[in-house]
């Protein structure tokens, strides 16, 4: 099969770009609002919005860590992941690729830092798991700090900020979990079926960019992860086209 060509245009970091500006301006125009002013149905769309917007945020960074927003161009291609994953949750761009690299060097295995220990398979058990091989005191401490900092000195009301930074952060943490891991990487009834230890949803393409945009084409990702987000569409379709199965849950 003629892999999917490498695309090194300018319009991954245009769209890194503008997701950080869009990203910046609803946290602040959101933590900053007059919540007595306006209907309270606006409330939980806010935060759904955030979500995503953490939610995009962590896919750019997703995309440097493969090389993917400005190929040639390095530095500034790291450059972008690393400060989208600052703004994200502080986390270390450099242990999170490293990370990275490595659940794609043996997916679904024990040596997977993105897998279970092979006992506490559920949901929750597994995310938590998950969540500890990435979370550093160092950066706990940094978040509590800039959430103090933000309440007491810049004057943001503590429920803003609960409901439009602290809640979409962690709602997209679960989002990314279980579109991105948990539904792609468990392992099926009969068995993994590619050495990828890898399936796909099946939802159409506006479900698909809503839940975690296109993340959940994760076999096609993992066949190709170079291939930008926002083209997983796109070489699914090329591969269904030469009847290449991408299983499905």
């Amino acid at each position: 099969m003629v892999m999917p060509y490498r695309y090194t245009g300018y319009q991954s970091a245009l769209l890194a770009l503008v997701g950080m500006l869009i990203f910046t301006i609803s946290l602040v125009f959101l933590i900053t609002l007059d919540l007595s002013r306006i209907p309270i149905w606006v409330i939980p769309i806010g935060t759904i919005w955030m979500t995503l917007m953490y939610t995009a945020l962590f896919i750019t960074v997703h995309d440097s860590m493969h090389g993917s927003i400005l190929p040639k161009k390095m530095w500034l291609n790291d450059l972008i992941g690393a400060m989208s994953i600052f703004f994200y949750a502080m986390f270390s761009y450099k242990k999170l690729k490293k990370k990275h690299f490595e659940h794609h060097k043996t997916p679904g295995t024990l040596n997977d830092p993105d897998y279970h220990d092979g006992r506490h398979k559920n949901f929750f058990s597994w995310y938590f798991r998950f969540m500890k091989n990435y979370l550093s005191p160092l950066q706990l401490i940094g978040i509590v700090v800039v959430f103090n900092f933000l309440i007491f000195v810049m004057g943001i009301p503590l429920l803003n900020m609960i409901l439009f930074w602290a809640v979409p952060s962690i709602g997209s943490t679960f989002q990314l979990f279980y579109f991105g891991t948990y539904l792609p990487h468990r392992e099926p009834p009969g068995g993994y079926m590619n050495r990828h230890h890898a399936r796909s949803n099946d939802f159409p393409y506006v479900i698909s960019l809503l839940t975690c945009y296109h993340f959940g084409y994760h076999l096609e990702h993992h066949m190709y992860p170079y291939v930008q987000w926002w083209r997983l569409p796109s070489v699914r379709k090329r591969l269904q086209k030469r009847k290449i199965s991408c299983i499905t849950f």
